[in-house]
């Protein structure tokens, strides 16, 4: 259709496994800028990132293009892995 816009705001919540509290100060921001890089190549818009040592909280602006579902998938797949592949934490991190 012509002239279409959309505008999506979703504000997403997840937690560390267990609520365990693994997101260390010494590496969160690097951990922020890569989840940032995720949402940016999914063609999305991150307006927002925080979070504390057991969570991570995101605002972000999607297009219809992809389901909120598959962009969480991604994000916390993708991140788990980066934090895991750099032994930030003892164990596995999920």
């Amino acid at each position: 259709m012509a002239n279409t816009y959309t505008q999506i705001y979703l504000y997403f919540v997840f937690a560390v496994h267990n609520r365990d509290c693994a997101i260390m100060p010494e590496w969160k921001d690097e951990l922020y800028k890569y989840i940032t890089g995720i949402v940016t190549n999914q063609r999305q818009r991150l307006f927002a990132i925080g979070g504390m040592y057991d969570h991570v909280h995101l605002l972000v602006s999607m297009s219809p293009s992809i389901a909120p579902s598959d962009l969480m998938a991604d994000v916390k797949r993708s991140s788990s892995r980066w934090i895991n592949e750099r032994q930030f934490v003892l164990g596995r991190f999920a």
